[in-house]
Parts: structure tokens; sequence; C-alpha cells
């Protein structure tokens, strides 16, 4: 059994966990989460913190090693996160070397969409497989690639970055584009998606739950979007049908082109699936060649809500043995 420790740095929160692993098998034993600092250096330092308190608490030893979970772009070998867009100020940030040189022990840095990949191939909806995708589907839009039985990461430690494919010739802005995969297929693009279509409908005097005059457009996120579709509000349901739509498209594409075995979808996908499974498999099997789609499975990530947890451990245990 060996002792791992994790950090995932995301856009809206970050977490440090500690965990236990076995051939075949992970246990999560401590974690704490809290929202993401302003700052590269307040966010270190308080994950670092966080960390160091959990391990003391622990009494179960040193973790063999350290794995940092975070979107891309970064150079993985060198430990650099490379301007993430959900992540303002993170430039040419040396995470691992910080997480290393406080805490004594080796840290690797991993793309967030390769870590849950592999912890999904590990341990959750990917075991068994040799060509599967994962979704992050969170705060942003990414994919994580296990192909031909290795994890995948391209000349530039690129490759996956589906979020930034254009999927309209217009529409909200994600990841720096207007009209991408990642504005119309994530957390903030459900958001941004929302906040335009619920504007332009209150200019035309409609009304809608996701509006008031006391709570105005700050208060709507992906989640308040779909607590009011499922309430039977038709313009929240018509934002999540046009995510719906494009999440079709963009799984068309992936199937066409890298033939996978499954693709895995995270985050919001896990938890509004029933406003989004239906009509994006619909468009899947319209747009996707029929014998590569006959192939692939869509499902939710095994690993839940936790995945995260489990992508950073993951990474420490994938640059414990590469």
């Amino acid at each position: 059994m060996t002792i791992l420790a994790g950090i995932d740095i995301g856009g809206t929160k970050c977490a440090v966990c500690l965990g236990r692993e076995w051939p075949g098998g992970m246990e999560i034993t401590a974690k704490e989460s809290f929202r993401t600092p302003p700052t590269p250096q307040e966010a270190l330092s308080r994950l670092i913190e966080a960390l160091h308190v959990l391990m003391k608490a622990s009494g179960a030893g040193v973790p063999a090693a350290v794995g940092i979970s975070c979107g891309g772009p970064l150079d993985s070998a060198r430990g650099l996160v490379l301007s993430p867009p959900n992540l303002p100020g993170w430039d040419n940030i040396d995470a691992a070397g910080a997480v290393q040189s406080f805490l004594g022990i080796p840290a690797f840095l991993q793309n967030d969409a390769n870590a849950c990949a592999l912890a999904e191939w590990k341990w959750g909806a990917g075991q068994g497989l040799q060509h599967l995708l994962f979704l992050t589907f969170g705060t942003g839009m990414g994919a994580g690639l296990i192909l031909n039985g290795q994890l995948y990461r391209g000349a530039s430690d690129l490759a996956g970055e589906v979020g930034h494919i254009r999927l309209a010739p217009d529409g909200p802005e994600g990841y720096g584009k207007h009209g991408s995969f990642e504005a119309f297929c994530s957390g903030g693009g459900i958001s941004r998606l929302a906040v335009e279509m619920v504007h332009d409908h209150v200019r035309r005097g409609g009304s809608t739950r996701l509006y008031s005059d006391k709570s105005g457009f700050g208060s709507i996120t992906a989640g308040s979007v779909a607590e009011a579709a499922l309430a039977g509000d038709r313009l929240a349901k018509k934002v999540y049908s046009i995510a719906a739509q494009y999440l079709g498209q963009g799984l068309a594409i992936l199937v066409d082109i890298l033939n996978p075995e499954r693709i895995i979808i995270g985050s919001v996908y896990g938890r509004q699936r029933q406003l989004l499974e239906e009509p994006a498999l619909d468009i899947l099997s319209q747009e996707a060649l029929p014998l590569s789609l006959q192939a692939c499975e869509i499902v939710p990530a095994g690993l839940g809500d936790a995945v995260g947890d489990y992508g950073s451990l993951a990474a420490a245990s994938y640059g414990l043995t590469t």
C-alpha cells in the first residue's frame, strides 16, 4: 500500500487530499477544499499549508509523492503552469517546484483532464480499456486522452485542449474564443450563455425564474439554470438544450477523429445528466460515423464529483511509475 498526496487547483476551488493506493484501488483518507485564492502565491501557500496539516494529522507517514492537477496549458515535465484561461495571473508558475521544495517529497504536475483520465482509467469507468477520453465539463472544457493504453500528451503538452475548438461562428466566449466548445459546454460557458439570453429576454419584457430585480444577473450559474430548467422554466430549458446540442456536436468530432471505446464526462454532465444526455446523444447519433459510434460508449465519471481528488492522486501515482 502506497500513501500519496494530491493537490487540485481549479478556477473556482482548490483542494488537497491524502490517499492509500493498492493494486487496482485507491481510498481517499483525508481532504480539505476552499475557494481558489486570487493570486498564485496565495493559492500555493494555502495549499501547501493545508496539505502539511493533513499530513501531520493523519499519522500515516510521509507520502511517497504529491500529484498536482491543474488546468492547462502547462509544462508537466518542468512543473510549470502556463497561463490557463481559468486561472488569471498563473503565468509560468513553478507549482511543482514550490510544493516539492516545501514538503521535501517528489511533486508531479499534470493537466487536470489528463489527471482525471488517468484516475478513471485506473480506478473508475475506464478500467481495462485501451482507448478512452475524459472530458472535464467543469469550470472549463478539456480532454484527457488514453490512446493505445498510454496517456497521450502531444508535442507541446497540449493534446486534448478540445475546449478551444470552434463549434459556432458566434456565441458566448470560452477559452478566448466566441462559439468554442468550452463556451457552450462548461459551467462558466452555460452561465455566460444564460446571462446573455436572460438579458435579451428581460429587455424584451419577458420573465424567467433566473432573474429578478433583487437577484439581478449575478446569481446565474450552471447549477441555478439547471434548477430552473427542472422546475419548468422555458428559458432555462432552452439554455441547456443549446448546451446539449453543442455537446453532441463536439462528441461527434471526437468520436470520428479518435475512435475511442468510451468517452467519460465529468462535473456538470454527471450532475445534470437528465438535461444533457438524451439531446446530446441524439445529435451525436446524427453526426458521428456509425461504425465509430458503435464502438463507443458515453458515460458520466465513475468516480463522480470526487474525480478531481482522485485525479490529483493519479498524477502522483503516474509520476512515480514513469
